[in-house]
C-alpha cells in the first residue's frame, strides 16, 4: 500500500506541478481565463480545476491498482468502507490558496486506512519536490529531489516556551473569532507562531522537525490522514478527529513533539483550543 501511495501521489503531483503555469500564467495568483477557480463552503475557499482533475488522475489510478477499495476524496466525497476493508483518503491540493497565488506550499496527501486508521501515506510538496512517507509501526522518511532518503525525527524540545507552533484557520467566520481568541492566549507562551495554509505540510514539518508542534480545528480527514502518521512516526505524539469527522464538526488535530505535548495541550485546554470550534 506504501508503494501505491507513493506512485498515485507523484503522479498526481507531477500533474499539479505541471499544469499550474498552463491555468495560471505564470509565478503569480490568478487564473489567466474564466472558469479556472470557483467557490466551496465561503466565497474565501476555492477549488481549482487543477484539484478537480488531480483527484480525477489519483481515483483512476486507484481503480487500477487496487480495484476493490474504496475513495474519500476531498472534491468528489465518498462512503465509509467495509469494516476490515482499505479505504484510499486524498486530498488533491493541500494549500489550494497558496496554489492560487503561487506561493510555494502546496501538496498532495494520499493515505491507506483501516477501520479509520491509517496504515500507509504519503504527501508530496509539489513544488519543493520532497516526498515525505511512513507506514504505521515502520517509521517516517523524507525523499528529496536528488532521490536521497532520509529517516524522519520529531525535535527534542522541552520547553514550550521556546517552540515554534504551526496553526491554520477556518474559511467560515466565527470560527476565525474563536480561532484568532485562542492564537491570542497561546502567542505569549510560545517562540511564535507559523500559519503555512496547507495542514497537510504543517503535520510533516512536524515530522520534520522544521516546527515543534502543529494544531488546528475543523481538519477533515483528507487533510490529516496521511500527514498524522508520518508525524506519529516520527515521534510526535498525535490527536486526530474521529475518522469520519467532516470540518462541520471542529475537532482539534493536535501533533507536538513528546517534550512538549503535555504541556502545550494544558496551554490549549486554558485558551479554550482542546475544545471543538465549529463552523456555525
Amino acid at each position: 500500500m506504501l508503494t501505491v501511495a507513493v506512485d498515485v501521489a507523484q503522479a498526481a503531483a507531477a500533474h499539479v506541478r505541471g499544469r499550474r503555469p498552463e491555468v495560471f500564467g505564470g509565478p503569480g495568483g490568478g487564473p489567466r481565463g474564466g472558469g479556472a477557480v470557483r467557490a466551496k463552503s465561503t466565497p474565501t475557499d476555492p477549488v481549482t480545476v487543477v484539484d478537480t482533475e488531480s483527484e480525477d488522475l489519483v481515483r483512476s489510478m486507484l481503480a487500477r491498482l487496487r480495484p476493490g477499495d474504496t475513495v474519500l476524496g476531498e472534491e468528489a466525497g465518498g462512503g465509509a468502507a467495509r469494516p476490515g476493508a482499505v479505504r484510499w483518503v486524498v486530498d488533491p491540493i493541500d494549500g489550494t490558496v497558496n496554489f492560487l497565488y503561487g506561493i510555494p506550499a502546496y501538496a498532495v496527501s494520499l493515505a491507506a486506512q483501516i477501520d479509520g486508521r491509517s496504515v500507509a501515506g504519503a504527501v508530496v510538496d509539489v513544488a519543493g519536490r520532497r516526498l515525505y512517507s511512513a507506514t504505521a509501526g515502520g517509521g517516517a522518511h523524507v525523499t528529496e529531489a536528488d532521490g536521497t532518503v532520509s529517516p524522519l525525527q520529531v525535535t527534542g524540545v522541552t520547553d514550550p516556551a521556546v517552540a515554534l507552533v504551526a496553526t491554520g484557520f477556518g474559511y467560515e467566520r466565527s470560527r476565525r473569532v474563536r480561532q484568532g481568541r485562542v492564537i491570542a492566549e497561546l502567542l505569549p507562551q510560545v517562540r511564535d507562531i507559523r500559519r503555512i495554509g496547507a495542514g497537510a505540510l504543517d503535520l510533516c514539518m512536524v515530522a520534520d522537525g522544521q516546527v515543534d508542534a502543529h494544531f488546528e480545528h475543523g481538519l477533515s480527514p483528507w487533510d490529516w490522514a496521511a500527514g498524522a502518521l508520518i508525524a506519529g512516526e516520527a515521534g510526535a505524539v498525535v490527536h486526530v478527529p474521529g475518522p469520519d469527522s467532516t470540518s462541520g464538526e471542529g475537532a482539534v488535530t493536535l501533533a507536538a513533539a513528546p517534550g512538549i505535548a503535555t504541556a502545550l495541550r494544558r496551554i490549549l485546554d486554558r485558551a479554550g483550543g482542546l475544545d471543538p470550534i465549529p463552523a456555525q
